[in-house]
């Protein structure tokens, strides 16, 4: 029922697919990996999946035997339009189930009825961190997820404030969720083979910071904060604020030490630093 190495070849052949590094394309060929990830991604009988990207269609069909509904986003025509076949063929009581949108996953803000209730997804690492903020940004039925990405975003995603690995990705992603690495995939269970482990990751959904900021507003101080990691906040907030003067005063007025680095900071510290922010800036 799940596809086996033998078939994802058959398939890509069929449809004279050549995998590319440019667009991420490592496929699944472990029926054992992908029922592991549906496992631990927490999905029941009663769950709408979002995935984005499915390829070939490994992660799909392992969905389908536990979800209620599986939408699907695919950036590559040839994929989105055998995919449904491909359902048809190996889980024909399923098809009806399966919903295809042929669209890249960063420009598609609308998504056909039934509305998701839980993301998985194997994502390609250059662009994994900028779907799952847009996911979890436009589509707020999404109560949790599980990404498997390559293992060092995966780190990134998850890590605490003050860990070596936390930075943009971590602040940003924690005004949405909560992150949690919860396994590894090695590089054996995909064709082609690729160079890095992967990292599975489970997001639980949680109420942004309470703050009278705008998220664009939080998500700017993040990316300032970060730009130059060696400065301290004061100097690195100069240019929101006006002057480092400016950037310490309105630092110390949100409760944060001016002379702290960006990597100490939670998002709900980030937030009332927002807070302070010159009107029209």
């Amino acid at each position: 029922m799940l596809l086996d190495p033998r078939t994802i070849r058959e398939l890509a052949a069929s449809l004279d697919l050549r995998p590319t590094k440019q667009r991420g394309q490592n496929f699944v060929h472990d029926p054992n990996t992908v029922r592991r990830i549906v496992a631990a991604s927490g999905i029941g009988a009663d769950d709408v999946v979002l995935e984005i990207g499915p390829g070939l269609g490994s992660l799909t069909l392992g969905l389908l035997e536990v979800a209620r509904h599986v939408s699907v986003v695919e950036i590559e025509d040839a994929l989105a339009q055998r995919l449904p076949r491909t359902v048809a063929e190996r889980m024909p009581e399923a098809a009806e189930r399966l919903t295809v949108v042929a669209a890249d996953a960063l420009r598609v803000d609308t998504l056909p009825d039934p509305q998701p209730t839980a993301v998985v997804a194997n994502l390609p690492y250059n662009v994994s961190v900028p779907v799952i903020l847009h996911v979890m940004e436009r589509f707020d039925s999404v109560t949790r997820g599980l990404v498997m990405v390559q293992l060092e975003v995966a780190d990134r995603l998850a890590a605490p404030p003050g860990s070596r690995t936390y930075g943009v990705p971590s602040a940003k992603l924690a005004w949405y969720a909560e992150a949690r690495r919860v396994g590894t995939v090695p590089p054996t269970v995909f064709w082609p083979v690729p160079n890095v482990d992967s990292g599975l990751v489970a997001l639980t959904r949680r109420e942004p910071p309470d703050t009278t900021a705008a998220r664009r507003d939080v998500f700017t101080v993040i990316d300032a904060a970060f730009a130059q990691r060696r400065k301290m906040l004061r100097g690195a907030l100069a240019g929101l604020f006006g002057s480092s003067a400016d950037a310490a005063a309105a630092l110390e007025r949100a409760g944060v030490d001016p002379q702290a680095r960006g990597e100490v900071l939670g998002v709900a510290d980030f937030a009332r630093i927002a807070e302070q922010l010159p009107p029209g800036r």
